[in-house]
């Protein structure tokens, strides 16, 4: 589990982290990694939030991607500069994806995102 600062919780932090002007996309055929760093957020712990929806699958496979997914952030936590708020959103084909394919997918994702994002703040 993320630490509770780590952690985006309101619709308007997921909103502004996805749509910010500031901010990168990059994705794959699983996952779609949204990055953005602003200066108002600056010296504050990095924040992530997550995105499954109904078409991933029924309520078990959105949970078990979920908890995959945070376990695999929460490894990289403290690769993520302050201030950077990132959402991964998983994509249908996510569900059925084991954990090594998760990793394999989010890794070189969430480095060019947070590189192209950071590089801008």
């Amino acid at each position: 589990m993320l630490p509770a600062p780590n952690r985006l919780r309101t619709r308007s932090d997921f909103t502004s982290a996805v749509r910010s002007s500031g901010g990168f996309r990059v994705g794959s055929s699983l996952l779609v990694v949204h990055a953005t760093s602003t200066d108002s957020r600056a010296g504050q712990p990095p924040r992530v939030g997550f995105v499954v929806s109904r078409a991933v699958g029924g309520a078990v496979v959105r949970n078990r991607t979920k908890r995959r997914l945070r376990a695999l952030v929460a490894e990289r936590l403290e690769s993520l500069p302050p201030g950077m708020d990132v959402v991964i959103r998983a994509n249908p084909p996510a569900g059925a994806a084991t954990y090594g394919e998760l990793q394999e997918a989010l890794n070189p994702l969430l480095e060019k995102a947070i590189g192209r994002a950071g590089g801008r703040a």
